[in-house]
Parts: structure tokens; C-alpha cells; sequence
């Protein structure tokens, strides 16, 4: 079938010169679907390709969405192993910092009671002969 040009559609009116009617298309049986028909002829292959890219294009995004899931997956497991093992180590870490820290207030508590005991001891021997140097005192015996 011969490729119709454009401007075949139009019949001459009138000779050249003055002006005459104006001019209709001359082959319009066919409509613009006989006029287009090469248009898409030649470009079915490219929509196919096209048809063919997009599924493509589908599948490697399926495909590239599944796999991100997954590792999405692995890192929130990872994450909530990792979080429980970190649970640990800072219960771990806290508990130890509060036996240092009783250990270090029972040693202060003892130095306090240690010096404490000795001035006691001291204070007692000293007031124990106050009071006896007064009780002597009163009754008139010297020592």
C-alpha cells in the first residue's frame, strides 16, 4: 500500500489565479485510523519494547524491594539481639559500679569507726582519769 502524503488530502478548487472556493479533503473515507495506521505500524515494535522494559523495570523492583526486606529484616533481628546482649552489659556495668561504691563507702565507714574507736579510747582513758582524780579529790586522797 502506498504512503498517502499529507497533502494529497487536499483537491485543487480552481485553476491558479483569483481566488475560488475553499478546498475539503479530497480522501477522507478512511478517516485518520487509515492515515495513522503506518504512524503505529512503525511504532509497535517500540511499544513492545517499551511493554517489555516496564516489565522488566517490575520485576527488578520486586526483586530489589524483596531483597531490602529482607535485609531490613536481618538488621531489625541483628538489632534486637545486639539490644538485649547491650541490656546486659550495661545492667552488668551498672551493677558493678554500685558494689565499687559500696565497697568504697564500707571502707570510709570503717576508717570513720577506726579513727572514731581510737579517739573514743583516748577520750576514755583521759576521762576515766579526770574522774577518778575528782573522785579522789572529793574524798581528800591524792594520788
Amino acid at each position: 500500500m502506498a504512503r498517502p502524503n499529507i497533502l494529497d488530502r487536499f483537491r485543487p478548487v480552481g485553476t491558479p489565479g483569483a481566488a475560488g472556493p475553499a478546498g475539503v479533503p479530497a480522501d477522507d473515507d478512511g478517516g485518520p485510523a487509515l492515515e495513522l495506521a503506518p504512524v503505529f505500524d512503525a511504532l509497535a515494535s517500540d511499544v513492545d519494547s517499551a511493554a517489555h522494559l516496564v516489565d522488566r523495570s517490575e520485576s527488578a523492583a520486586t526483586n530489589v524491594v524483596a531483597a531490602a526486606t529482607t535485609r531490613a529484616e536481618a538488621i531489625v533481628a541483628n538489632a534486637r539481639l545486639e539490644a538485649q546482649s547491650q541490656r546486659a552489659a550495661s545492667a552488668m556495668r551498672v551493677t558493678q559500679h554500685a558494689a565499687d561504691e559500696d565497697a568504697r563507702l564500707t571502707a570510709l565507714a570503717q576508717d570513720q569507726s577506726e579513727a572514731l574507736e581510737a579517739a573514743a579510747a583516748q577520750a576514755t582513758s583521759t576521762i576515766a582519769a579526770q574522774v577518778i582524780d575528782a573522785l579522789l579529790a572529793d574524798h581528800g586522797i591524792t594520788r
